[in-house]
């Protein structure tokens, strides 16, 4: 494994999707180490188009990139929107890396996902198992990009010589998360559901799937840590994983979430939506032989995502994403 050994204070950090909840990690997190961090909003800059992206790079310079900006969802948005989750995300790498490469940028990581790995990958599943067979049908489209994406990092280390990295994250929660009713990821989307049933009296909260999945969960500041320490100290051409080790199925989780959000009622499992896939724990082994492990407990961290959750209801950020 190749290593490295920089330090970002005082140094230019791009953060790209900072809006996100990866992104807005990151943030928090790389204001702690005293680096001058850039953002640019998405009305400012549409990393989809190639020349504003390397005009932007230009401009400001920035010696190191978390590249977090991603179109992203879950299995619903996955299956309606396969299209855009392709071309969006194949475009947002594409234009970052080639602008990074030209401008002369120090470093720059890519932030994949755990979907990059065959549906019935052995567990935990290793970084060797990229591409060792099919996908997991209901979110192909957008692991066929974060693929290209990590096959793109190597290509550009072996021609030109880039110090690029790619991380895989495993399913993620936390500040910041999308709980749009249909759109989001499992944690957030059961957060919600529960969160409106107490509010609203009712006894009955449906899951969708059978509930039998088994899932790992990360909280997004342990991840943002976890990413900081690898930009500082790894540079290897494979990808390196990120997960916190633990697993629990999502009917598990759906009583955890219960537990914190304050709901007594009962949970009626919808069988006619997917399951996805069966099991997907991620070996982190290779993180944890270069120092780091995550530290959030699930329960801990599905209480801070409450809190979060509660002020954005109170705010009034709710009332126009239903549809």
């Amino acid at each position: 494994m190749e290593r490295d050994n920089v330090s970002l204070a005082g140094r230019r950090v791009w953060v790209a999707g900072h809006r996100g909840m990866v992104g807005a990690a990151l943030t928090r997190v790389l204001a702690r180490e005293d680096a001058q961090v850039l953002t640019v909003s998405r009305g400012e800059l549409d990393l989809r188009r190639q020349s504003d992206t390397e005009a932007w790079l230009r401009q400001n310079r920035p010696e190191f990139i978390f590249l977090a900006a991603a179109r992203v969802g879950g299995i619903l948005a996955n299956d309606r929107y396969p299209g855009q989750f392709l071309y969006d995300n194949l475009q947002i790498q594409t234009n970052v890396v080639e602008a990074a490469r030209v401008v002369g940028v120090e470093k720059t990581m890519l932030l994949g996902s755990s979907c990059i790995y065959p549906r019935l990958a052995p567990q935990p599943i290793t970084e060797e198992s990229l591409l060792t067979g099919p996908l997991e049908e209901t979110n192909q489209w957008y692991a066929i990009a974060k693929i290209a994406g990590i096959k793109l990092a190597q290509a550009y280390r072996r021609q030109y010589g880039m110090n690029i990295v790619s991380v895989m994250p495993t399913n993620l929660y936390g500040p910041n998360d999308d709980y749009h009713p249909q759109n989001s990821h499992a944690a957030a989307a059961l957060l919600r559901r529960i969160h409106e049933a107490r509010v609203n009296g009712v006894r009955r909260v449906t899951v969708w799937g059978t509930g039998t999945p088994r899932r790992e969960f990360l909280h997004v500041d342990d991840l943002a840590q976890a990413c900081i320490f690898l930009m500082k100290t790894w540079s290897d051409p494979d990808p390196i994983n990120i997960g916190s080790g633990q697993e629990v199925t999502i009917a598990e989780l759906a009583r955890l979430v219960a537990e914190v959000v304050g709901w007594t009622g009962e949970f009626v499992f919808d069988t006619s939506k997917p399951d996805g896939t069966p099991r997907k724990l991620l070996d982190t082994s290779r993180l944890a032989s270069v120092g780091w492990t995550a530290s959030i407990p699930l329960r801990n961290g599905l209480a801070d995502a409450y809190r979060d959750l509660l002020a954005r209801w109170k705010a009034g950020e709710f009332t126009s994403d239903a549809a």
